[in-house]
């Protein structure tokens, strides 16, 4: 164990590893995040070097992930100390050190409101508020526009990903969509997709994103799907607050608010199609 008066002065930090991200995703999962089960092979997938772990004694102590997505943007997630660390100016050194990795990126995060302070010091703004709704979703059933995606929808798929984020991300939606127990529903409407989204597994309870939708009808049909797809199972999804069909839609579907989160920019990113984020991919990484 690491001895109990450690200081940032004792911190070591290494390049994690996909083995690593396992102890780091327990803590998760401690703080009632809801880690995915298989998570980790995507984030991985996407930048493998923007996984960074503080060690005291050789022990793991601190996390966090700035996970880059090309030459302008990067995502920051993971920021954790271990609780009877805290106090001791280990998480700042660990979050100094993981922002290096973005170089002069644009760097987005998902965090807790009342933190907003401290990210606003290191130069980050408020873009919006994510709440994230849970339970068991009551909706009709779905049309026939809805389906299992197929290998045909792939191109479409990540044409209609990226309008929909600040960057580019093959890497990660590549291995998101084909990781097992990763569910992925499409709706085609007059021969073009209208919208897709994803189910996975996870800690406490399903955990659906993205749900991108051209309207609220396709992410209603959608979001039926995708919980038929958990088996009955709880689900929970994290819901931009300023798209006002997405906060509905959640109500619609008698799902319950949990926690809200702060998505937050160093500076403008891409212009891109907020109005169709009915779910946030994942908070860890955009």
């Amino acid at each position: 164990m690491p001895d109990a008066a450690a200081s940032a002065d004792h911190l070591v930090f290494d390049r994690a590893t996909p083995e690593d991200w396992t102890t780091v995703t327990g803590w998760a999962a401690d703080e009632g995040w809801n880690p995915g089960l298989r998570d980790a092979a995507a984030f991985f997938a996407q930048d493998p070097d923007g996984f960074l772990i503080g060690r005291l004694s050789r022990e793991p102590a601190t996390a966090v992930s700035v996970v880059n997505y090309g030459y302008g943007f990067a995502f920051l997630g993971f920021y954790l100390v271990r609780p009877e660390l805290r106090g001791r100016g280990l998480g700042i050194a660990t979050w100094k050190a993981g922002l290096a990795h973005a170089g002069r990126r644009i760097v987005g995060l998902d965090g807790v409101p009342d933190q907003q302070g401290n990210y606003r010091r290191s130069g980050f703004e408020l873009a919006y508020n994510t709440a994230r709704f849970v339970g068991i979703p009551d909706l009709p059933p779905p049309d026939g526009t809805v389906r299992i995606m197929g290998a045909a929808d792939t191109a479409d798929v990540h044409d209609y990903d990226s309008a929909c984020l600040p960057a580019d991300r093959p890497e990660f939606l590549r291995t998101w969509l084909g990781n097992p127990g990763h569910r992925t529903i499409v709706r085609i409407v007059d021969g073009d997709l209208a919208g897709f989204g994803t189910v996975r597994p996870a800690r406490d309870s399903h955990r659906i994103g993205p749900l991108f939708a051209d309207s609220a009808d396709t992410a209603r049909q959608l979001l039926a799907a995708l919980a038929a797809q958990s088996g009955g199972a709880p689900v929970a999804i994290d819901a931009p607050l300023c798209n006002e069909s997405a906060v509905r839609l959640c109500e619609e579907a008698g799902l319950v608010p949990s926690f809200e989160t702060a998505r937050m920019y160093t500076g403008p990113v891409r212009s891109h199609c907020q109005e169709r984020v009915f779910g946030v991919t994942t908070l860890e990484l955009g």
